[in-house]
């Protein structure tokens, strides 16, 4: 269900967007575990007559034990990668597209808000849905004697790929963008404020001044201005500040051992 109206009325469709992916790949990480035990029981006897096949699955708990014997504590993550993915692109688009229906007064019209539901879940359904399918082959993936349903076989990146650390860089990225967003924001104010003639700020004393003020005067949600590019920068930024680190490392080696 979508949030009132009226408390989306502050935030930017972009904000919204970030703010809804990063809270359901949150949710993600905890209820993973159930959808690997769910994702196993759907598949059990699948197209087998009643009693004519091994249940290796049986209910929450003992599937749940079962799953941790046959493939480690971990396994009951299996898919953790898709499942962000999924999670993000899906309600990234819904939070979006439902907050740009809001900020066009559409969901203020008669059945509006229940067309600009089903048009945004429509959406992010569609753009999910291949992250849904690799999540879904990737939970359902165990040893010979636990298998049920087709056993696909996946490999997201090469153990070397630059894609490993790009998309770690993205997930870890989310907590990074939540915490110090408020912080860049502050830093921002007081590095582009206007100073008098001894270049003392004009507009805000310090960073506690400057907290305080904008959550006074713009509310607590100004602290998030910007967040949306903040998130997409600093995957891709740390990813980039290491790859060229290692390189120009690697070249500063080289010319060194040319050089004796």
């Amino acid at each position: 269900m979508a949030p009132a109206t009226d408390a989306r009325d502050m935030v930017t469709p972009t904000v919204d967007l970030v703010l809804g992916a990063s809270a359901c790949c949150l949710a993600c990480v905890f209820t993973n575990p159930l959808e690997v035990v769910k994702t196993r029981l759907q598949l059990q006897g699948e197209l087998q007559a009643p009693g004519t096949y091994p249940r290796p699955y049986r209910g929450l708990v003992s599937s749940a034990a079962a799953i941790a014997r046959a493939d480690g504590l971990w396994g009951l993550q299996k898919g953790l990668a898709a499942g962000l993915l999924y999670q993000g692109l899906m309600n990234g688009v819904r939070f979006y597209c439902y907050s740009l229906a809001c900020q066009a007064g559409f969901t203020q019209q008669p059945g509006g808000t229940v067309v600009a539901g089903a048009v945004a879940g429509a959406l992010g359904a569609f753009v999910g849905s291949p992250a849904y399918l690799v999540k879904t082959q990737l939970q359902a993936q165990t040893v010979a004697a636990m298998a049920v349903g087709h056993q696909h076989q996946h490999q997201w990146f090469l153990e070397d790929s630059w894609m490993v650390a790009l998309a770690g860089g993205m997930i870890s990225s989310i907590a990074v963008a939540a915490v110090m967003a408020p912080f860049d924001v502050v830093s921002t104010r007081l590095y582009n404020q206007p100073v008098d003639r001894a270049g003392r700020g004009q507009l805000y004393s310090g960073l506690a001044d400057c907290l305080v003020k904008i959550c006074q005067q713009e509310g607590p949600l100004a602290l998030y201005k910007g967040l949306g590019l903040a998130y997409l920068r600093l995957g891709p930024h740390t990813i980039l500040s290491m790859f060229f680190w290692d390189e120009l490392r690697k070249l500063t080696t080289r010319a060194q051992h040319q050089g004796t």
